[in-house]
């Protein structure tokens, strides 16, 4: 794929522009019925669906005749056909139709070269673009923010224009983190939304279904094509008792991370409801969902209830309030009796703080147990940075909290003893702790108040504090902690906590501090134990809703010219990838067996590669640089099968392109988990990958490699992992009767000559295989639309 300038045909444009018009109808049919209450204030002509979504849920009710959960009823009254859908949890896939799309600019700019190749001009659903992921965390916000606008200027030009062009809201740098801007603007209960973001389901604190998809899926919906998902699972959470004191809605998630671990959700909606549901702030729901990415969830929510509301009439969104309360019990709550596949008891009342980590965001220490579990383990007791907000952990009440734990600490004459750093999640969020003082409280402590952006959660950070390769711990309220995640230091011992308890490790600097029993000494040199932390749900004196910085596409985009130069560094258009030439894969070289884990941050890391999201030839230059290789247990070192030379992985990979040699790379459990990045997937397909090979996947790489023609395949028998050696040729055969539920069979042709097979399975559909015939699924599309 690398320049992409051949123009579809005149009938496939008509087909294109119906496709558009179609879905248009479709949408506002939907909402037509409805009362006329707005989607969101940037969306005047789109109204709430609720009435034409109960009536399409009626109609599965009574094809299924049995109660149903809140996420079932939410998911199946957003069905392409309610009449004829096929529907079986975990088998059935659905076809679906979003209510909206919402990306950020890393994964923007490859959506949206795929949109263009599309041919299409104009999306059909509402769509945004969030500026978030580009801004480098290194002085404070206002300087990086200056920093970023000048380094990644040409990015922010292309995604602004194409914006403009196709009818998509764009939402300038410094306009606040994805999921922060879609829960105080657009989320609302029963919304079924895609977003290019693993953390998309952040929008279930507000009651929706927002999934995380890779940019081929948004690309589907912006173009009228019914989203397809395989039917989910639904996992309760039943929540008694009540959060208070030092517990906070993070540790819910935390806990469910220890309970199911980083794989126990996959293929899974979390629902939570019970009693103890109405004692969190929405936003403390949304920490809960968001972070539900980490045990692999498709997605989480909770039921409506007056705490939405609440939060909803604080944004301005009364009417929606409103409007949702009407549909509570027919949409926006289970039926009794609704069935769960499998149920966890958690009683909030006895739920102790925890802190997770390192290096996995489900190794779960209880507060009272952190300091002998991390003395025990050789983990780094001295913390050398503590760092609070993200998308997970930003909302108000979170900062206000930790600013009543730093007051009550600096009447003690105490501050932090470790750099500090505080990342707000929107331009409203930093405006209103601007204003109430509460940023002005975490400064006096030692803060550092950093740009409204993800910054060092997903890697953004110039940290100097410590050279790579020095063992050290930092504790953050962020969301996942992978090997490097957040300063690309292997030897970085990463915990993820409550922004509260972030703040009391802060004070004390050692993992070994339990605030909940343990007291500090005060500048007078007296004991004192810090008190529970307090603060406002929500702002008393409403929401600063700070600088304006959303850009609302134009009526007419066709004028706007998006220009895209050959010779960019940033920017690359896209070539499809050849189509299947109807023959077995036979003897493709294996490019790495990886050891462990690998998720996509080690398949396509982020950081300063983030700058290279939108040109693949050159963001292929970090593919499985942070796989850990089985051969000789290092990073970006394997041999080259045909000269017998030690390199990195992109260099070997790219020698094997030239060469014509295909390749396989065979892996482990959970493959792919992590970040919805389809970078990951991309890339191997460029560089001549044509399967993927290993024990199990994470739902959203699963997708994005069918998406782009490479086969996903597990192994029958996990112990089959074993018979694979590095210098082995691999044949997949059977694929000219390639078939739902049939599997395929894999040649292994080892060094010696002898050879052996076994059996490989697949979850491809009659849709998927046409896409892995096709090359991928946006060759299918352009094929459909030429017909």
């Amino acid at each position: 794929m690398v320049h992409y300038t051949k123009l579809l045909t005149q009938q496939a444009k008509r087909a294109a522009l119906y496709a558009v018009e179609s879905q248009q109808r479709w949408f506002h049919a939907s909402c037509a019925m409805s009362s006329k209450v707005a989607l969101s204030k940037f969306d005047n002509n789109v109204y709430m669906p609720y009435e034409k979504l109960v009536q399409r849920l009626e109609i599965v009710k009574k094809r299924l005749n049995r109660p149903l959960t809140m996420s079932e009823k939410v998911l199946y009254s957003h069905l392409d056909d309610p009449a004829n859908q096929d529907i079986e949890r975990g088998v059935s896939y659905l076809r679906l139709r979003p209510d909206r799309v919402a990306c950020q600019d890393a994964t923007a700019q490859m959506a949206m070269m795929q949109f263009i190749s599309s041919g299409l001009k104009r999306v059909a659903v509402p769509t945004t673009i969030h500026c978030d992921h580009l801004i480098e965390a290194q002085i404070g916000g206002e300087q990086d923010l200056a920093r970023a606008k000048k380094l990644n200027e040409e990015v922010y030009n292309f995604l602004e224009t194409a914006s403009a062009k196709y009818g998509v809201g764009f939402w300038k740098p410094g306009s606040g983190i994805i999921h922060q801007i879609i829960l105080e603007n657009y989320a609302f209960p029963g919304l079924l939304m895609i977003g290019t973001d693993s953390h998309t389901p952040n929008g279930g604190g507000l009651g929706g279904l927002c999934i995380g998809v890779g940019g081929a899926d948004a690309v589907d919906v912006m173009a009228d094509i019914p989203w397809e998902l395989k039917c989910p699972n639904v996992i309760g959470v039943h929540l008694t008792g009540k959060i208070s004191g030092w517990t906070s809605p993070k540790d819910v998630i935390l806990k469910v991370a220890d309970i199911l671990t980083v794989k126990g959700g996959t293929g899974a909606i979390i629902e939570y409801h019970g009693k103890g549901v109405d004692s969190m702030s929405c936003t403390g729901m949304a920490t809960i969902c968001n972070m539900g990415a980490e045990i692999g969830a498709t997605t989480s929510t909770f039921p409506f209830n007056e705490r939405m509301a609440a939060y909803l009439k604080s944004t301005g969104r009364d009417s929606i309030a409103a409007e949702a309360a009407k549909y509570q019990k027919a949409l926006l709550q289970a039926d009794a009796g609704a069935k769960y596949d499998q149920l966890i008891e958690i009683n909030l009342d006895t739920l102790e703080p925890h802190v997770n980590g390192p290096f996995t965001p489900d190794l779960a220490h209880p507060i009272s147990k952190l300091g002998a579990n991390a003395k025990k383990n050789g983990y780094p007791i001295d913390i050398k940075v503590g760092l609070i907000g993200s998308c997970t952990n930003s909302s108000y009440e979170d900062m206000g909290r930790c600013a009543s734990i730093v007051k009550d600490a600096m009447k003690h004459g105490v501050k932090s003893k470790i750099p500090f750093n505080v990342t707000p999640g929107s331009e409203q969020v930093r405006a209103t702790i601007e204003r109430d003082g509460i940023a002005q409280t975490l400064r006096d402590f030692g803060g550092t108040v950093l740009a409204n952006a993800c910054g060092p959660c997903i890697g953004q950070w110039d940290r100097q504090d410590v050279k790579k390769g020095d063992k050290n711990t930092i504790v953050t309220s962020y969301n996942r902690n992978f090997t490097g995640r957040n300063d690309a230091n292997p030897a970085t011992h990463c915990f993820v906590t409550s922004p509260e308890m972030v703040t009391a490790l802060s004070l004390a600097g050692r993992l070994d501090f339990n605030p909940l029993t343990d007291e500090l000494t005060g500048a007078d040199g007296k004991k004192f134990k810090l008190k529970e932390p307090f603060g406002d749900e929500l702002p008393v004196r409403g929401f600063d809703p700070g600088q304006d910085t959303y850009q609302a596409p134009p009526a007419d985009g066709s004028k706007v010219s998006v220009v895209v130069d050959p010779k960019s560094q940033r920017l690359q258009l896209l070539e499809p990838f050849e189509k299947w030439d109807g023959k077995d894969l036979t003897d493709m070289t294996i490019l790495i067996k990886v050891k462990g884990k690998c998720t996509t941050d080690h398949i396509s890391a982020a950081g300063p590669w983030l700058k290279y999201r939108g040109h693949l030839d050159n963001i292929s230059n970090n593919m499985f640089i942070g796989a850990t290789n089985s051969e000789n247990g290092e990073m970006n070192k394997i041999k080259n099968q045909v000269t017998g030379e030690w390199g990195g992985v992109p260099d070997t990979a790219r020698f094997y392109k030239s060469k014509g040699i295909r390749w396989v790379t065979v892996g482990d459990e959970n493959y792919g988990e992590g970040s919805s990045r389809e970078h990951a997937a991309l890339e191997p397909r460029h560089l001549g990958g044509r399967a993927i090979i290993v024990k199990s996947f994470a739902r959203i790489h699963e997708t994005n490699l069918k998406k782009q023609g490479v086969l996903p395949l597990t192994f029958a028998n996990p112990a089959d992992y074993d018979k694979i050696q590095p210098s082995d040729k691999i044949s997949i055969l059977g694929l000219a009767s390639f078939a739902p539920g049939k599997p395929l069979t894999a040649e292994i042709k080892h060094a010696d000559g002898k050879t052996e097979k076994i059996t490989l399975n697949h979850s491809f559909n009659d849709l998927q295989i046409t896409w892995f015939k096709a090359g991928s699924a946006l060759n299918r599309m352009k094929e459909v639309a030429a017909q």
